[in-house]
């Protein structure tokens, strides 16, 4: 069956016989909205690149840029498919937590600090190697970042949904959190993970430990978080946050044992390419009568 596939990109490869439109969507007609039966809602473009899948009558498919996919859940129809971007954002993602895990361990910020004074401050900094890191998610990002941390000969313990081989469960994570020198949440925002960082896992984590979430923001309870960097005993460093943006007046900026970055994790030079790249082989394992891969289950979410 030929699709007819609405992308912001214009050069996305299509199989032969498929129709692509990049047009901005809100100035097609009722005739060209009713064609398009895949949408790939804008990067980065919030509930605005939504709203469109509630005025196309014909769409199948809703193919996602991102990982995450908790905003898209609520303009879904039963009749549709919704496959998300996992593996796309691998790298970039993962390059930024390895960022952040060095720039805490080699003292990146007191040194910026030191520069903008002209402050020459010598002294014996930390070090990433042999640090114990736990990875609260086995996703395909878990898994790159577990990969990137090889070469710091850190040990590395991952958690998931479910227990398997190399993966202890999400469950039992609390009971052993506070022998981790850092901890990385790699999660998707769902009911089960939606306040997984609670005052109770924050207290459970070892003095001095860094979290790092370049997760989903409303993973971890931000009123909690604050009141432990408040108290000086634990550092965070977060790509994502709740609310986000984060307002200007928020106590998170003020704190000077939290980074905070503005959800940069997936948006980087490596994110077009390989997002072209996997776009082409979803559609053309479509074309030849396949699955579509990535299918999120979510009527259960």
């Amino acid at each position: 069956m030929n699709q007819v596939v609405w992308c912001q990109w214009n050069d996305v490869v299509i199989p032969q016989g498929w129709k692509l439109t990049s047009a901005p969507i809100d100035t097609l007609s009722k005739s060209e909205l009713s064609e398009i039966t895949i949408y790939v809602p804008t990067y980065m473009g919030g509930k605005k690149s939504l709203d469109p899948i509630l005025e196309l009558p014909n769409l199948r498919i809703v193919q996602l840029l991102t990982a995450g996919y908790e905003d898209v859940l609520s303009f879904m129809r039963n009749d549709q498919i919704l496959c998300n971007a996992r593996g796309v954002h691998d790298f970039s993602t993962s390059e930024l937590a390895i960022s952040l895990l060095l720039a805490h361990f080699k003292n990146h910020h007191e040194f910026a600090g030191n520069q903008s004074q002209g402050f020459w401050n010598h002294k014996t900094i930390g070090s990433l190697y042999g640090k114990e890191i736990a990875i609260i998610g086995a996703g395909s990002v878990a898994q790159r970042l577990k990969s990137m941390l090889a070469p710091f000969e850190c040990k590395v313990t991952m958690f998931g949904q479910s227990a398997r081989d190399g993966v202890e469960a999400i469950s039992t994570a609390q009971a052993t959190i506070g022998k981790f020198d850092c901890v990385v949440l790699l999660v998707p925002l769902t009911s089960d993970t939606r306040n997984l960082v609670d005052s109770a896992f924050l207290a459970a984590m070892k003095d001095g430990a860094l979290l790092v979430n370049v997760a989903r923001g409303p993973v971890v309870n931000t009123d909690a978080l604050c009141a432990e960097l408040k108290a000086k005993r634990l550092f965070a460093a977060l790509d994502v946050t709740d609310p986000e943006p984060l307002p200007k007046e928020h106590p998170l900026w003020e704190l000077k044992n939290c980074t905070v970055v503005p959800h940069v994790g997936g948006d980087s030079t490596a994110f077009e390419p390989q997002a072209h790249a996997f776009l082409a082989e979803q559609f053309q394992g479509m074309a030849q009568g396949q699955q579509p891969i990535n299918i999120i289950d979510w009527k259960n979410q």
